[in-house]
Formats: C-alpha cells, structure tokens, sequence
C-alpha cells in the first residue's frame, strides 16, 4: 500500500534491492500485512484514528502531514493500521440504520439499505474513484514518468476513505435531524437546507482528495483537482434556481432499492 517506491532508498551496493527488502516492499507483503492485523483489534491504534476522523473536519492537513511523518519512520505512506477502516465501518452501519429509521423502513429494509450502502455507495463507488485517479495520476500528475516514483492503487483507496468519511457524516449523520422536518418539504427553505448539505459534503470531499494527493513531493499539478469546485458550485445554483432536491431524490431512490 505504499505509493511510492524508491529503488535507492533501500538498496545493495549494485543499486538493486536485496532479496529480503524486495519480499517486505511487495504490494501483496503490505495486504497480507494489513488484513491480518484486521483481526487482532488490541493492535490498533483506535484513539489515533479517532484523532484523524476529527481533524479531517478540523484541519486536513495535519493528517496527511503525518503521512509524511509515516514515509520517514515507517518508509510508508498509507496508514499500516486498518482501525481507521474499522472506525469507519462502524460509523457506516450506524449512520445507515439511522437513516433507515428516519424514511420509516423495516427490518429487512433497512438491511437491504445497509449492504447497498457499504458495498455499493462505499466499496463499489470508492473503487472505481480510486482506480480512476490512480490512472490519471500516474499517466499525467507524475513528474518523471519512472518506476522509482508512482502512485499505487492502495493509496488512491485510502485516499478516498480519507475523503468520504466527512461527507458520511453530513449527509448521514448531521442531515438526519432535519430531513422530515425541514428538507423533504416542497418549501424553498426544504431544498436549500438539503442542498447545501450536498454542496458542503463534496466540496469537503474534493478538497480532501485534492490534500492527498498534493500531499505526494513526486506528484505536479495537483491543483487541477479542485477544478470540479467550479461545476458543482455551478450544479449547486442551478438546482436552487429549478427547485431540484437532491436529498428527496435520494430518499425517493433508497425506498425504490430496498423494495
């Protein structure tokens, strides 16, 4: 999972990695890593993660500047402890079954919207976005097109993670307290307050994805990836102005899915 890998940085006098290191550094050497701390929950670090879930609200940036920290103890960049992923596996579940609870849903309902949540808006969304800035970043972000310097798919993954657990708790934590009083009505104000939610929760992810990658020294024009700001403020005022609720369309959507 790391996403970058120096050839010099751990090398044989030749320049070559050593056997040992070559076996360590491999990308299935890092998952085997990682799965398997996943099921031995007293070696997380939990009160860690938590800290990063609170500054990726308050100041992103600290927590891609322990990446950095990471890099140089650890020579990694992703995080090596899966607590983060459990943190947020279990915030998923709850704030789902809230959701379920407020659209008035079942039992078997607000399963149904579970696993759709986790394995669809989640893992499916989350692994076509990773995969697809992992190709755009190490076809057009790298400086030097070389093997020394590139982007892995783990990283790109985490990133992600990084990125959706703000809009996980805007759009399903903090709107659940004003979706049946105040968004799903046909008022103006319904809409608006909806809306904005929206315009706040991708912004948060945008700029977060766009810290992480601009986090990477070998990556170049990083900036590029905050230009979706410009259509989705332009989104944003266009669904004002034609009275598109976007929070209703998704409540609308949830009850067809679990039908």
């Amino acid at each position: 999972m790391l996403p970058t890998t120096s050839v010099n940085s751990r090398s044989q006098g030749n320049g070559v990695l050593s056997p040992r290191d070559a076996a360590r550094h491999t990308a299935g050497a890092k998952r085997y890593k990682y799965l398997r701390r996943l099921f031995h929950f007293r070696q997380m670090d939990f009160e860690f993660a938590l800290w990063q879930m609170l500054y990726l609200f308050t100041s992103p940036q600290r927590v891609y500047r322990n990446f950095h920290y990471r890099k140089q103890t650890k020579d990694q960049w992703a995080r090596d402890d899966p607590a983060f992923l459990v943190l947020l596996s279990i915030w998923l579940c709850v704030s789902t079954v809230g959701f379920g609870f407020v659209l008035d849903m079942g039992f078997f309902e607000t399963i149904k919207l579970l696993l759709w949540v986790v394995f669809i808006d989640c893992v499916g969304v989350g692994l076509l976005i990773a995969t697809l800035m992992w190709f755009i970043s190490n076809k057009y972000l790298v400086k030097q097109q070389s093997r020394d310097y590139d982007v892995e798919w783990g990283y790109a993954f985490d990133v992600h993670l990084n990125a959706f657990y703000p809009l996980l708790v805007i759009l399903h934590f903090i709107q659940l307290f004003f979706i049946n009083y105040v968004i799903i009505s046909d008022s103006v104000i319904g809409y608006f307050v909806g809306n904005t939610l929206w315009l706040i929760a991708i912004g948060y992810y945008i700029y977060v994805t766009f810290l992480g990658y601009s986090a990477l020294p070998f990556l170049k024009n990083t900036a590029i990836l905050l230009y979706p700001f410009a259509l989705l403020i332009m989104l944003y005022l266009i669904s004002l102005g034609c009275g598109w609720n976007f929070t209703k369309m998704l409540c609308s959507f949830y009850k067809y899915r679990v039908k």
